[in-house]
């Protein structure tokens, strides 16, 4: 028998060892021995029999629970075997939680003493009760969209997306009595930061790891936040490349857009958003690196998460909603669609790295493209970026096209986002994006500023 996550040797008992014993009843249970050294040699207890009465009545008087200790004797010396089991409720040595992770002990305080305890109780970071915070401070567009999108996937029934949005609430399972959970404050609050700290994402354009060259921080509830992130990842920061069909010349962007959508869908919904830490995106001229903290399934390793696996995530009532208004699946499938779409667009599957308090995804762009890019990149600073503005008339009798739709309400209303401007032209959001995609690469019209205060510049003038 060997040390290892389960097991723990002592030479000697000390009643500190009383938070070995809290530790291994906090996790998944262990066996403490007594009488031990590090490499597993009986060095025999003197007071053997003594310590098999001490050691249960004081793990009962101090810890509040019966542990067996059995006695053993090899080559004439004796030793103790402490045998732990799993406790389902949280086990406390005066006042402190301490708990078995690896081969070390530690002791749980701040966020991860709150997680923990929650844990214990049954209960996720998403689904607790949030006093102060009601319906009524809920955003009116935040539940339209949701109820278009639901309507969408067919997930939810008409009957129920009929309902006032109170009922609604507790359709999503976001009530707890007469106060909504925190979840609700992520999905349906325009300033969830007011409640849940680091509860935006971060994007940044990097030459190199310690040359920033500018960034943008995305709010808002977070189905607006994954809505905007992709919008100004496309128009702000990816660089596109050209290709020939025939002699059709089309430009692609270096990343397939449903893979960083879904990547980007994994990371809000599997959020340790207790840490109090932004989602951080890292753009450079050839790579993506995407950044959330959070934690894999208890057990569970990369080798696990990249293989077939069940849906588990960390905070399922984020999750339901995410599904029902058709972001996501339930089968656990988000990494096989990523994975798939990366080989399809001709780019290898993105790097997992779980070493740094959370999921890092590194999507690395094909070196023929990168190269493609830049020289694109190149030319269109060689050309200006600037062009000329045009003079557009529109007869009122024709029809209005889409792309002269959105040119003429963002010329309007410069801070709308492409959402709001669907709706308003009732035309489905990715219709709107091809349209909007296009009429910035004709340089019809741009994106200014930040994503937090920025605003369309339409580069046309017409004639009402």
């Amino acid at each position: 028998m060997k040390e290892s996550q389960n097991i723990e040797w002592k030479q000697s008992w000390r009643d500190e060892y009383l938070k070995w014993i809290c530790g291994f009843a906090n996790a998944q249970g262990g066996t403490l021995i007594i009488g031990k050294n590090d490499r597993g040699e009986v060095l025999g207890l003197a007071n053997a029999a003594k310590l098999m009465e001490d050691i249960p009545n004081k793990v009962r008087d101090v810890l509040g629970m019966v542990v067996p200790v059995n006695i053993h004797n090899e080559g004439g010396k004796e030793w103790l075997e402490i045998i732990v089991e799993p406790y389902p409720s949280p086990i406390s040595y005066k006042g402190e939680y301490h708990y078995r992770s690896g081969s070390t002990k530690q002791e749980l305080k701040g966020a991860a003493l709150d997680k923990f305890l929650l844990q214990k109780q049954g209960r996720r970071w998403d689904g607790v009760p949030v006093p102060g915070f009601g319906v009524n401070d809920c955003s009116f567009a935040a539940f339209k969209l949701f109820k278009a999108k639901a309507a969408k996937s067919g997930r939810m029934s008409e009957e129920v997306l009929q309902d006032d949005n109170d009922q609604l609430l507790d359709n999503l399972q976001l009530k707890d009595g007469r106060y909504l959970k925190k979840a609700a404050t992520l999905l349906f609050f325009d300033q969830p930061e007011k409640f849940v700290g680091g509860a935006y994402i971060k994007i940044g354009f990097f030459v190199t790891d310690d040359d920033l060259r500018y960034q943008d921080e995305i709010h808002g509830n977070v189905f607006e936040q994954v809505e905007k992130t992709l919008e100004i990842l496309y128009f702000k920061y990816l660089k596109a490349y050209i290709r020939y069909e025939g002699i059709q010349r089309v430009e692609e962007f270096l990343f397939p857009r449903l893979a960083l959508r879904e990547a980007l869908l994994n990371a809000v919904v599997h959020k340790d958003y207790s840490s109090g830490i932004p989602i951080q995106i890292s753009v450079y001229d050839d790579k993506i690196v995407m950044w959330s903290p959070g934690q894999l399934p208890q057990d569970w390793t990369i080798e696990r998460l990249l293989g077939k696996h069940p849906s588990a995530p960390y905070n399922p009532l984020l999750a339901n909603a995410f599904f029902r208004a058709g972001y996501i699946e339930s089968w656990g499938r988000g990494i096989e669609k990523i994975n798939r779409e990366c080989k399809e667009y001709g780019i290898a599957p993105p790097l997992y790295d779980y070493s740094m308090s959370g999921l890092m995804l590194t999507f690395i762009a094909n070196p023929e493209h990168v190269n493609a890019a830049l020289r694109e990149h190149a030319s269109n600073q060689h050309r200006g970026d600037t062009p000329q503005k045009k003079l557009v008339k529109t007869p009122v009798k024709t029809p209005v096209k889409t792309p002269e739709k959105i040119l003429r309400l963002l010329a309007a209303k410069p801070s709308m986002t492409l959402n709001e401007v669907a709706a308003e032209i009732q035309k489905s959001l990715s219709a709107v994006e091809r349209a909007s995609s296009k009429l910035v690469k004709e340089g019809r019209m741009k994106y200014v500023g930040p994503q937090k205060g920025g605003h369309w510049e339409v580069l046309e003038e017409y004639d009402e």
